[in-house]
């Protein structure tokens, strides 16, 4: 690839976070890398007069957003299908079907988002005034050639309170291509399908209790399935995305499917990726069944131990010891995993995970696990292995006690808590028996582990998880105490920079604005560290660059670009 022209970015708030958190006026960047900082005139003397200058009008300048659990690839998949979107009933839903039937070729199957507003989908069905999806023959008479399916939500955009209620609608075509009737055996108790009380035949509509659906993975045949195509598209989608939003890296905790890694390395070398992707493996254990896991973790180490380059890599392993509700039911539509984009049974039981956590350990493979309950195990492993320095992940979290806020320091834990989910969705009520150990973002910052922030693509926004730990206000405006585990506005924005870098071991590379370090920068819309709070969450990227490459380029609120 070649080398983009050096240039200089001038007459900014460049945001170093460094050591000596500097803030200067202007970077030089020659190809992949900063070579100077600080005024002008001796920034260009670095760079060359013969360069291109860009004038950032006082704008602020950070280092690349690095949201270490993105699933950046869903976020390509939301367009795919027609949005119900502003839909506030059964004839606004058949309306939007009937358009996308005209639009469609005989036989071709119409797949939309599922009711309700996105990002999160809070009220889905009970959104339309009849506070039901249309069933399939109210849906036959807008598409009587096209076979239908209604999405159901996928339910950790919205985290309800369990059990989680979702709801899908296929037309009649959809459901005879499926070969699905009234006697149709239902692969799990969690599926309720309507029947018509006058046929005595399904009415279509589908409900679902749990987060994660089993009817589009299993029941719907290839109909509802995203291709192949779909899928390496919407990845290139999604990494434009993310770039408007200052990401300009990614690493996925939660393990990727091998069909995710394959839409991404179709996209990689060409056209291009413009994220840095890091990945975990989500191994499937139901295809080996009941094989020495520590012996399959010694096989795998020769690339979950590290494969790739600098702009995608397969490095490290996702853990589970808690199986999910249906979860090896799911497992079976493998290879596809939906929106997931991890298999579903990627979970063992604890003898057998401990026997594996070892076994990675020794190899020296990085591991990723989503339950503070794990800590215990660790703590185990530990006695065998010693973890500290291997940057173990601990995600998800919630509530942690001191006692295991001690285990993670002690162990040298990465903790990327999940504040879209905690402290936005969910909040905690001032009266709660555990509110002191409600995500304890000030008290391990204090005891020296490393903090990262993560978006869970809900929505993909960084700048909303540093409003969470700045402000911590739940969705409603409330507070979540406790208010002393706030982070300063430097904090949370180390969190998504130079923690992120820590935690893939490239610190020498990125995560901070330094001389020799990779131009992965974003000029923002505000400034995250003076701007009123409740700006916080809305800030964008004017220009992206990454690897020294210009990524993204938009207007400001002035409506004037970078550049």
């Amino acid at each position: 690839m070649t080398l983009p022209s050096p240039r200089v970015l001038t007459n900014g708030r460049v945001i170093t976070l460094d050591d000596n958190s500097r803030i200067c006026q202007s970077v030089g960047i020659v190809g992949r890398r900063i070579v100077a900082l600080g005024r002008m005139e001796h920034v260009q003397g670095v760079v060359g007069h013969d360069c291109e200058v860009i004038d950032l009008g006082g704008r602020a300048v950070i280092p690349g957003l690095i949201d270490t659990h993105a699933h950046m690839d869903r976020e390509g998949l939301k367009s795919i299908g027609p949005s119900l979107s502003g839909c506030r009933n059964i004839a606004d839903v058949l309306e939007r079907v009937e358009a996308a039937a005209r639009a469609a070729a005989p036989g071709e199957w119409i797949v939309t988002m599922p009711a309700g507003e996105p990002p999160y989908y809070w009220d889905d069905v009970s959104s339309l005034a009849e506070r039901r999806l249309p069933n399939r023959r109210e849906i036959d008479r807008v598409s009587a050639r096209n076979p239908v399916y209604i999405r159901p939500i996928w339910g950790y955009w919205r985290n309800a309170p369990n059990p989680e209620r979702m709801v899908s609608a296929a037309n009649s075509l959809a459901l005879a291509e499926s070969g699905l009737t009234s006697r149709t055996v239902m692969p799990a108790r969690t599926i309720m399908p309507e029947i018509d009380p006058e046929t005595g035949e399904l009415s279509g509509v589908f409900v679902e209790t749990g987060a994660t659906p089993i009817v589009e993975l299993l029941l719907l045949g290839n109909g509802s399935r995203f291709t192949a195509a779909q899928r390496r598209d919407g990845v290139l989608r999604a990494m434009h995305a993310y770039n408007a939003l200052g990401t300009t890296g990614v690493y996925e905790g939660h393990g990727v499917s091998s069909e995710v890694f394959r839409a991404y390395r179709a996209c990689h070398p060409t056209p291009g990726l413009t994220v840095r992707v890091r990945m975990t493996q989500s191994p499937a254990w139901g295809v080996v069944g009941d094989a020495d896991a520590a012996a399959m973790i010694s096989q795998w180490a020769y690339f979950a131990g590290g494969l790739g380059d600098p702009m995608l890599s397969l490095n490290g392993l996702y853990v589970d010891h808690r199986f999910g509700p249906d979860d090896l039911v799911r497992g079976r539509a493998a290879p596809y995993t939906g929106w997931a984009g991890y298999h579903y049974d990627s979970s063992l039981p604890r003898p057998r995970l401990k026997q594996a956590l070892i076994a990675a350990a020794r190899n020296d493979i990085q591991c990723v696990a989503s339950s503070a309950e794990i800590l215990d195990l660790l703590e185990e492993v530990d006695r065998e292995v010693p973890l500290a320095g291997r940057r173990w992940v601990l995600q998800h979290i919630g509530t942690l006690s001191q006692a295991r806020c001690e285990i993670a320091a002690r162990l040298g834990l990465v903790v990327a808590p999940l504040s879209i989910r905690h402290i936005y969705k969910e909040g905690r009520a001032a009266d709660a028996p555990d509110t002191n150990d409600f995500v304890p973002l000030a008290r391990l910052t204090d005891m020296g582990v490393r903090l990262t922030l993560a978006s869970d693509n809900a929505p993909p926004s960084l700048f909303h998880s540093i409003w969470h730990a700045v402000a911590r206000r739940d969705r409603f405006g409330h507070p979540v105490p406790p208010d002393h585990e706030k982070l300063t506005r430097e904090q949370a924005l180390r969190a998504a920079t130079v923690n992120g870098a820590y935690l893939t071991f490239e610190e020498r590379d990125r995560g901070t604005l330094e001389v020799g370090k990779l131009a992965d920068l974003a000029v923002l819309s505000d400034d995250p560290l003076t701007c009123p709070e409740e700006r916080l969450p809305e800030i964008r990227s004017l220009l992206t660059i990454v690897d020294g490459r210009i990524v993204h380029r938009s207007a400001g609120p002035d409506g004037v670009s970078i550049g």
